[in-house]
């Protein structure tokens, strides 16, 4: 039946009384000639009527209402009709042509020739086939081998008693799934607005030998197995004092060998190695910044880099092998790389390849676990002095009330030393508090208050007002003083290759020189001569910060201002403890277009001074408020810290250091003395890659006579 064409309309007649057998049977009406010429102009139009049209055409045709309803109801199934039917037969028109298209390549296959020889090519000897298959077993095993052996190492069992690939391991003080939905039970994450370093995690990837390799299931699932034990035994290490832990005499918590091997016993424990020593230790407090911001600073490499520059001098995400939970951080599993340094060139840097895994334990409360992991050739890529392997080390981050959290941070090294430790640093080392617990936690503190102060948008107490236009232009100055800081930090041990040259020694001290091109965004294209020494001086630290940061006796110490009294014209306060804080200072009688930017802080486990020349200009842009990114900087200053050495160790070997023991107690209670870095940065006009002996002499006199000022100041002359 042709709904249009034909005009029949099926309306179904009236059905009020369809019970009747009478008049179940259907009426039919065909339309007149005009009736469908009109109806079919209207469907031109508009397939879909709105009730107001279909009565309009109801009166108009003589139709009711509910016969011009189903008219253009068939209209429009006999339209989608038609198309599909087109549509279907283009469809059998290009398979048949298809068809005929692979008819045609089958039997041109056929024909083939080698067009070298002339003759059909022959089917791939089976030999060869089962050759590869031999081959790729080899490499297989290999593999499994590899594995199976960096398994038995870390959890005691190998391979073949692994599961199968999984989700990462949970320990039964995770909470249940819905107890990770919504952000709310920690607060919102602050953005901090970090300065990140220039290059700091890209680019320097490709110089890792794992970067060339790939990841397999396999490696995943012993990773995610590797990280969920490291994991639980960081949680008993932080949850449990004695046995595990004990205090030392200056009243550090420090390990106890002989429990921690009972409680975690290892197959192949590097413990009994003679060679072998162990640093570990555990401390505790309250940092000013909430837990999930925490954790998302921790778990993102540049600004794990931003919260410790004095103690990670370089850092990269290799891979992350499982993400997070919901969008967070939670459950993300990530291989890493890592170089950790004491602000000194006497001292190589810790490399290490680790897993960091961060898990929730309760509401508001975070663990964070890194754990070393073995890669292949890992021992012909770090040529360090040192082999340091991570056991299981990390904190645990737990939300206080008004957006404070409590740290309670776990350090725990196998060091296995290659080479002898320098005489400067072999307490400070051997007693753990190089990299130990205390000087993490210290660091976090004193980072997380200065940030605080970055976000604080009034000036303190002890800022110097009307210099500083607005909050801006000291949210611009901090900026800057962080990148200097940053830049002076990079340049005591750098982790582009450069290496440290010794430019002349004595019994008093020696010093060290590299050269590197600049890389700092602000500084002209350039090779940077970096010096550096350290000397011993038998003054606590506290009181060799407060001589280098007062500008009263700077003077007696800065070789370069020729003796010209210091004007402090800016001052932000960075902390609570009043020598945390950035200052713009004068040099009287001098160019007065010249001026001093200075950064000094102080924590338990030390301190800096840093310091660079910057003009007039530069600063009036960074106090504006605008970006100083900019802005050339060529950072030289101190570093401070104790020497670690017991009042008694002093009495025993004084000769070591050839100093007298009257001296004062440093930071921390116990070290006899000081341990002071002293780091000059020059621009080289000359670009060759090797140092000249007009420079080496320059340097050689700048520290020389820097080092003797400042014993003269301090009464040291015989040190």
């Amino acid at each position: 039946m042709d709904f249009g064409a034909g005009g029949d309309d099926f309306s179904g007649g009236d059905h009020r009384d369809s019970s009747d057998p009478h008049r179940r049977k259907k009426r039919y009406h065909r339309h007149t000639a005009h009736q469908i010429q009109r109806l079919e102009a209207t469907f031109k139009e508009c397939p879909h009527p709105d009730e107001k049209t279909r009565m309009q055409l109801s009166r108009e045709l003589s139709l009711a209402p509910r016969q011009i309803k189903f008219w253009f109801q068939n209209r429009r199934t006999q339209m989608k009709a038609q198309y599909e039917r087109a549509d279907n037969s283009a469809l059998r028109t290009e398979n048949d042509k298809i068809r005929c298209e692979n008819i045609t390549i089958r039997e041109a296959l056929k024909n083939v020739i080698c067009p070298s020889c002339g003759v059909p090519p022959v089917s791939e000897d089976p030999y060869f086939d089962e050759q590869k298959l031999r081959i790729e077993n080899v490499q297989l095993k290999e593999e499994l081998d590899r594995v199976s052996s960096i398994a038995a190492k870390y959890i005691g069992r190998p391979i073949s008693q692994l599961p199968p690939l999984q989700p990462i391991h949970v320990s039964s003080l995770d909470l249940s799934m819905s107890s990770y939905g919504g952000h709310g039970m920690a607060g919102p994450s602050i953005d901090l607005d970090l300065d990140l370093l220039p290059g700091s995690s890209t680019g320097a990837l490709s110089n890792l030998p794992f970067s060339t390799m790939s990841i397999s299931d396999m490696d995943k699932s012993l990773m995610a197995d590797i990280a969920g034990n490291a994991m639980d035994e960081l949680i008993r290490l932080l949850q449990t004092n004695e046995p595990l832990w004990m205090k030392s005499a200056d009243g550090r918590e420090v390990l106890n060998l002989g429990s921690y091997e009972r409680i975690f016993p290892r197959a192949n424990t590097h413990l009994k190695n003679p060679n072998i020593r162990i640093e570990a230790s555990r401390d505790s407090g309250v940092v000013i910044m909430n837990g999930l911001a925490l954790v998302d600073l921790f778990m993102d490499t540049s600004k794990w880099m931003e919260l410790f520059p004095t103690i990670v001098s370089r850092a990269i995400t290799i891979e992350v092998i499982s993400s997070g939970i919901l969008g967070s951080q939670i459950g993300t599993l990530q291989l890493m790389y890592e170089e950790l340094q004491v602000l000194s060139p006497l001292v190589p840097t810790r490399q290490i390849y680790f897993l960091r895994f961060c898990q929730q334990i309760e509401q508001g409360s975070w663990a964070i676990v890194d754990v070393s992991y073995d890669l292949p050739h890992q021992e012909s890529q770090f040529a360090s002095s040192c082999k340091a392997h991570r056991l299981p080390s990390g904190c645990l981050i737990q939300d206080m009330p008004n957006g404070y959290s409590k740290v309670t941070w776990v350090e725990n090294w196998e060091i296995e030393d290659r080479a002898p430790i320098h005489r400067l640093y072999r307490d400070l080392i051997h007693s753990g508090l190089a990299f130990g617990a205390e000087r993490w936690l210290s660091t976090l503190q004193r980072i997380c208050e200065r940030f605080a102060c970055l976000m604080v948008t009034g000036n303190s107490t002890r800022d110097i007002g009307g210099v500083i236009p607005s909050p801006e232009g000291k949210r611009s100055m901090m900026k800057l003083a962080q990148r200097m800081v940053n830049n002076f930090c990079a340049s005591i041990n750098p982790s582009n290759g450069e290496q440290w040259t010794t430019l002349s020694g004595s019994n008093e001290f020696e010093v060290r020189a590299a050269l590197h091109k600049s890389t700092d965004p602000g500084q002209p294209n350039a090779v940077v001569l970096g010096a550096a020494t350290t000397i011993w001086l038998p003054i606590s630290a506290q009181n060799i910060f407060n001589f280098f940061r007062d500008e009263r006796t700077r003077p007696q110490w800065d070789v370069l201002s020729n003796q010209n009294p210091v004007q402090e014209v800016a001052h932000i306060a960075n902390g609570a403890h009043p020598g945390n804080c950035i200052s713009v200072l004068r040099a009287l009688n001098t160019n007065q277009n010249m001026l001093i930017l200075q950064e000094s802080c102080i924590d338990k486990s030390g301190s800096l001074v840093v310091y660079g020349p910057v003009d007039l200009q530069s600063i009036n842009i960074a106090m504006s408020g605008a970006d100083p990114s900019c802005i050339a900087l060529l950072p030289s200053g101190f570093t401070i810290s104790p020497d670690g050495r017991q009042q008694d160790q002093l009495q025993a070997g004084e000769s070591d250091h050839g100093a007298s023991t009257s001296s004062s107690i440093g930071i921390g209670g116990s070290s006899a003395g000081s341990l002071v870095t002293i780091v000059f940065q020059i621009l080289v006009s000359s670009p060759s890659a090797k140092m000249s002996q007009e420079s080496v002499a320059t340097v050689n006199n700048l520290i020389s006579n820097t080092v003797r000022q400042i014993k003269a100041a301090l009464n040291c002359t015989t040190s």
